[in-house]
């Protein structure tokens, strides 16, 4: 299994990473079985989001690639329905995924809100948005649990709520408590790969850093790509 954290528009990274990987793939064993897993927030803050959907869509067509859903994700895609939501979404790295999709820079400037609102629909195809809603809330492999933002300490897997496994921080990452799986997530930037008892994060911030990180699972045994 090869884990990759938030790429959030960095194409560049994203592009390097695949070609990163596909290389060391291509040395495994005949009979290695393969999954590529992205711990989501493809989109926002970075200069290219509508690029790296469409990048992971085509790498999907031809191998094993699994989404997960990530919290600027669901913001994107409620934004076509609530403009408080479009207006929180603006704030924090969607006006950048807009321009990836074809808005014009003067537009983004000068139109309200209201304008944005009605223009979103007609930037982004009905399609595109129903690619990224089929995106994953978790993935269970093994002795691991793929999640974006983490999981909810103490509650049965079943009974997880979608809202915290996008968006939870401080419950899940200050816990020290067993879970049934190691956790392999994304959402909290941290300098390096963050490997706790019960934990795994991988998010270290490629669209400030300039460093994406995939987890490479082989058995009983983990190393990384950057």
């Amino acid at each position: 299994i090869y884990a990759i954290g938030d790429i959030h528009g960095c194409l560049d990274l994203f592009d390097e990473l695949i070609e990163a990987i596909e290389r060391d793939d291509s040395e495994a064993a005949p009979a290695t079985r393969t999954t590529v897993i992205l711990l989501g927030d493809l989109v926002d803050r970075g200069p290219d989001s509508a690029a790296v959907v469409a990048r992971a869509r085509e790498w999907q067509a031809r191998r094993a690639v699994r989404i997960l859903a990530g919290n600027h994700e669901e913001m994107f895609l409620e934004s076509f329905e609530n403009i408080e939501i479009l207006r929180h979404f603006l704030k924090h790295g969607g006006r950048e995924t807009l321009l990836s999709y074809g808005l014009a820079q003067r537009t983004l400037e000068d139109a309200t809100l209201e304008e944005l609102f009605d223009l979103m629909p007609q930037l982004v195809p009905p399609q595109e948005r129903a690619f990224i809603a089929g995106f994953e809330n978790a993935i269970v492999a093994g002795d691991y649990l793929f999640v974006h933002a983490g999981i909810r300490p103490g509650v049965p897997l079943e009974e997880q709520e979608r809202k915290d496994m996008l968006w939870i921080r401080e419950p899940f990452l200050k816990s020290e408590q067993q879970h049934p799986f190691m956790v392999v997530h994304g959402h909290t930037i941290c300098e390096t790969a963050d490997e706790q008892p019960n934990r795994i994060g991988i998010d270290t911030g490629a669209f400030r850093s300039g460093i994406l990180t995939a987890l490479v699972i082989e058995s009983d045994r983990r190393r990384y790509i950057q």
